[in-house]
């Protein structure tokens, strides 16, 4: 799947030799991810080409005359758009190419040098792992050393990541975003610049029945034990009184499978649950709490008197969705580093016979679309188990496999001065009304469609097999 990559600002920079050059600023699920110049992508794409050849997606040509404005705004947008078909191919973003330059970036923009260092990660129970890294190491080969060091069976790393949780002095944890393979956490502390950041261990993947699969591996048990112990004492999953005081008392007696076989009865179990946002359903500034998980989208609403509603929207009916910035990106030299001003992500579903838009605002816009995006991955996996012709490789769940899809283009990164407007639908025409989106603003579009194929790559969506699959 392609990634949340993009640049919403460029700088003129001076060089050594008097003269200037553009500086991009890389954002990935909205926070800053490097500082390159174009020279420095121009030469990783002719790296890249000498290895994979010509399935690269095509990259900006260079100039050799002064650029215009207008010119300068193309190659950003084109620059952008290559980072994130380069990373929808598994086999070149798990490339050693591709990381190693990445990774240099990363540590340049920081000024990080590599060395060796303590990393603290956390586990679900709150407890810290300390392991001895490098600053270079990314977040795969960290994730290495912690599972050997907890005894996870190398075959289930697939099924456990890395990632920025915020901890909060009551308990309470928000979990930022899930830390790409090939990011170095070392440095993804340092540029998220958020109060209580940690780097945290939980599982991930959101279909409770894949828990089966890991029950054979004690260290694996374990971590679901402690994961399914906080998400309880968080409440992100919701047991009746019965419910818990039986866990309770499974919990004395350290009967983690008894424990376990339990919660997967319990409502939500296995969900991660959003901070609190707004949503315009069913009126504009109701406030909402998702949960997501198990194919769908759970959604408690508050609504102006004070009454609360369940919305419960299943992936089957959710046909496309997108996440917009809107506002403005202050200084990327100063201490703000993140694109969350006014982030929404909006969703469209199917409703009897109308097709209406949900939209969420939240600083989790970013994090809450990669949920989504896993959750298609987990049923497509399903569906090529059923379905063997259907060639899917799902890259965070099975690190072995080396089958390659060749629909890859699974969300498109559109702008708002080049999108076309839909007359029948008036998509476009739904944004908030008073938003002020700041020049580079971006829409990120993630669409399905039916029986699709390389030639029907970017056709409105419908559903396959009572399940949206990708555009």
């Amino acid at each position: 799947m392609k990634m949340h990559f993009c640049i919403p600002v460029s700088q003129q920079r001076p060089d050594s030799l008097g003269g200037r050059y553009v500086q991009y600023s890389v954002y990935l699920d909205g926070f800053l991810f490097c500082k390159v110049r174009y020279s420095q992508l121009h030469r990783w794409n002719d790296q890249l080409r000498r290895v994979f050849g010509n399935c690269l997606p095509p990259f900006p040509p260079k100039h050799y005359l002064a650029m215009t404005a207008t010119m300068a705004e193309e190659r950003r947008d084109q620059l952008e758009r290559y980072l994130q078909n380069v990373t929808a191919d598994p086999r070149v973003a798990r490339s050693d190419v591709f990381t190693q330059f990445l990774t240099l970036v990363q540590m340049h923009t920081l000024n990080i040098t590599t060395q060796k260092t303590a990393l603290a990660v956390f586990l679900p129970n709150g407890r810290s792992l300390n392991v001895e890294v490098l600053t270079s190491d990314t977040a795969e080969k960290v994730l290495e050393v912690v599972a050997h060091k907890l005894g996870l069976y190398p075959e289930l790393l697939g099924y456990f990541g890395l990632f920025l949780i915020r901890c909060f002095p009551e308990g309470k944890i928000s979990v930022v975003k899930k830390l790409a393979d090939f990011e170095l956490p070392s440095t993804s502390l340092q540029s998220s610049e958020l109060e209580g950041c940690k780097i945290g261990l939980r599982k991930w993947y959101l279909d409770p029945a894949l828990d089966s699969l890991l029950m054979d591996c004690r260290a694996a048990g374990d971590l679901l034990y402690m994961q399914a112990v906080q998400d309880i004492e968080i409440e992100w999953v919701k047991p009746t009184q019965a419910q818990r005081e039986e866990l309770k008392a499974l919990q004395e007696k350290e009967n983690q499978t008894k424990f376990l076989e339990l919660s997967q009865e319990v409502r939500h179990y296995g969900y991660i649950q959003l901070d609190p946002c707004t949503c315009n359903h069913p009126e504009p500034g109701c406030g909402a709490v998702l949960s997501i998980g198990n194919n769908e989208i759970s959604c408690c609403v508050t609504l102006p008197d004070g009454q609360t509603r369940d919305i419960a929207f299943q992936m089957s009916a959710v046909k496309c969705w997108q996440v917009t910035f809107l506002g403005t990106l202050l200084d990327t030299d100063g201490p703000q580093r993140t694109l969350n001003q006014n982030l929404e992500l909006r969703f469209q579903y199917s409703e009897d016979s109308r097709q209406p838009w949900f939209v969420v605002y939240s600083k989790q816009a970013f994090f809450l679309s990669s949920c989504l995006k896993k959750m298609i991955s987990e049923k497509m996996t399903k569906l090529s188990e059923e379905n063997p012709e259907m060639q899917i490789e799902v890259p965070e769940q099975d690190r072995s496999k080396k089958q390659l899809s060749q629909h890859k283009d699974y969300f498109n990164f559109l702008r708002k001065s080049k999108m076309k407007k839909d007359e029948d639908e008036c998509v476009w025409g739904t944004l908030a009304e008073g938003s002020v989106a700041y020049q580079s603003a971006g829409m990120l579009f993630l669409g399905w469609q039916a029986g699709f194929s390389p030639d029907s790559a970017f056709v409105f969506p419908v559903s396959l097999l009572g399940f949206p699959t990708c555009l």
